[in-house]
């Protein structure tokens, strides 16, 4: 940790203790100042009780700003020593710009991990070395060959072939690992734990609030051309009135003919249609994959599921079918960003700087999706990168790294449970109700839940199935198309 203040206190000392140094050894008339008149020379007492109380001043100052930590201890009550071991937290996305810090939460948060290093005796830094493409199978074949003396932490991403690693004894099971306490706050705020379990095993974690996901972003002109208060839509979702019925009428009010020539050139929804169809399931308490203490189990049948998805087609029809013929896929980015639609269903990225909202000429305003008839509270699916210790091991080396880990995402002193992703949102395209009200919601386990058909071998929910959702859809037909072979992945998988 720095102490700038005890810093001070040494300068302070060191003067006082060369300038009587010099007046001790005598120095030259050209080497000294001329004597002070007698009236004006303190006495020697006094000037020693004056720096004392300096001294107590800055001691005094520096501890009540300085931030104590306890300090965790071996069973002979000394401090945990990692032996000077060298960590990797290996990921695809980490830069040199990104670990600078640019606010006052990051210089806490790097003067703690510079703490922790000094007092545990270890170095620890995050790098980017896979792409997003390889990382799985980068992971698998670092492990299936035994590794090297690199001392890494995988972040991964939801593949089937870590399910697969996670059976074939690739990834460590952190549960074994007395330095994790997976009850703790950090964790329980995104659950990704339980998402990478099997039995009582863990084998992937991830610390701190989950992302923010997949939400509904509106045109306020849009709206507001049609008779629409934007701000209705923020009270709607603090009061808990924000519904699938409520999304179906002001789509409805916005869809329309503004230059009666009998076609519509205001459109209600522009959006890729696999996420308006996942976050839809989800948001009527539906799933494609459950699991139980038995293991993961088949739902895409279930009534809220069904449901859901029925629900889905119909807005699809009624809402989505503008796009000319032969655009690609992802045009509904130009449609709202040109201005002629009034909602679009993605992801909270696409506010944010350096993503293609940043173009939007219009104020956007940005909501949860809207509850469905089952579920009493909005859904926010949780994805999350999560961090794997090498299956290949030993229970020291893995117990060491896990606590270096465990201590570089720990959150500084006065900053539990921080939050960054509204101050994130502010650099963005975002307006103050979304950054005060909707991302700290999206965020909250009370809004969360994770999703297990990501973790199915073989199981690729949209080319398989939800790419198939769309305008005049036959849902039981689409159901039944893929019901056989995903039961047959679950039960593989269960294996």
């Amino acid at each position: 940790m720095k102490k700038p203040m005890a810093k001070k206190v040494m300068a302070a000392i060191t003067a006082a203790a060369m300038t009587m140094s010099l007046a001790a050894c005598g120095g030259t008339a050209a080497e000294q100042p001329a004597s002070p008149a007698p009236e004006e020379t303190p006495d020697t007492e006094e000037v020693t009780e004056v720096e004392e109380e300096v001294v107590e001043e800055d001691e005094e100052e520096e501890e009540a700003s300085a931030p104590e930590y306890e300090v965790l201890t071996d069973e002979n009550g000394d401090p945990y020593d990692l032996g000077g071991m060298e960590i990797v937290i290996r990921d695809w996305y980490t830069s040199d710009e990104m670990l600078e810090p640019g606010n006052e939460y990051e210089e806490a948060r790097d003067e703690w991990r510079e703490w922790a290093q000094e007092t545990y005796n270890f170095k620890i830094k995050q790098v980017a070395i896979s792409d997003w493409a390889s990382t799985p199978q980068d992971f698998v074949d670092y492990c299936t060959s035994g590794g090297d003396d690199t001392n890494y932490v995988f972040i991964l991403r939801d593949d089937p072939a870590i399910t697969s690693a996670m059976a074939s004894g690739l990834m460590y099971d952190l549960s074994t690992l007395d330095c994790l306490d997976f009850s703790k706050e950090k964790f329980q705020l995104n659950k990704l734990h339980e998402q990478y379990s099997k039995g009582n095993s863990i084998y992937a974690m991830f610390a701190g609030v989950s992302e923010p996901r997949t939400g509904v972003y509106f045109n306020k002109k849009v709206l507001q051309d049609a008779g629409i208060d934007p701000e209705s839509i923020y009270d709607m979702q603090a009061d808990g009135t924000w519904t699938w019925d409520k999304f179906d009428e002001l789509m409805g009010k916005c869809q329309r003919d503004t230059d009666n020539d009998g076609t519509d050139d205001v459109y209600g929804l522009t959006l890729n249609e696999s996420n308006m169809t996942n976050v839809a399931v989800f948001s009527n308490g539906g799933s494609y994959v459950g699991k139980d203490d038995k293991g993961y189990f088949y739902n895409l049948e279930a009534p809220e599921t069904v449901e859901a998805l029925e629900w889905v087609v119909e807005m699809f029809d009624k809402y989505d079918q503008h796009d000319p013929e032969g655009a690609e896929w992802d045009y509904y980015k130009e449609e709202f960003l040109n201005g002629s639609v009034a909602f679009m269903v993605e992801d909270e990225y696409a506010g944010t700087p350096g993503n293609f909202l940043a173009d939007m000429q219009d104020e956007v305003g940005f909501v949860m999706f809207p509850k469905g008839p089952k579920k009493n509270e909005y859904i926010n699916i949780w994805s999350n990168n999560p961090a794997a210790i090498p299956g290949c091991y030993d229970a020291d080396r893995a117990w060491k790294i896990a606590f270096a880990w465990n201590l570089y995402t720990d959150e500084p002193a006065g900053y539990d449970a921080f939050n960054g992703f509204p101050g994130r949102a502010r650099e963005g395209v975002f307006d103050s109700r979304s950054c005060d009200e909707t991302i700290p919601m999206m965020s909250d386990p009370k809004h969360g839940t994770i999703a297990f058909h990501g973790m199915i071998p073989n199981m690729d929910i949209g080319p398989d199935f939800t790419w198939n959702i769309a305008a005049g859809a036959v849902v039981s037909e689409q159901i039944e198309a893929i019901a056989d072979t995903w039961k047959q992945y679950i039960d593989d998988a269960n294996k």
